[in-house]
């Protein structure tokens, strides 16, 4: 089982919650407005949680201002 810091638990879990429900396409800043913490401390979190995450899957999916992650229910 892969440990995850405070932060990276934060996320998973609003990013778990907001999936079942059916929401697909997150900005990190949208993640951080939630969850309080920086718009940066999640961007640079995602990429190894897309890595490292079996709970949801998380794929980098379009860069337009600021980069879209598309995340599914594993």
């Amino acid at each position: 089982m892969t440990d995850y810091s405070d932060e990276e638990q934060r996320i998973l879990s609003y990013l778990r919650e907001s999936a079942a429900r059916g929401e697909q396409y997150f900005r990190a800043k949208n993640i951080a407005n939630a969850i309080g913490l920086s718009s940066k401390q999640v961007g640079s979190r995602l990429p190894h949680l897309a890595e490292k995450s079996d709970e949801v899957d998380i794929e980098k999916w379009g860069r337009a201002r600021s980069t879209t992650w598309k995340v599914t229910v594993s």
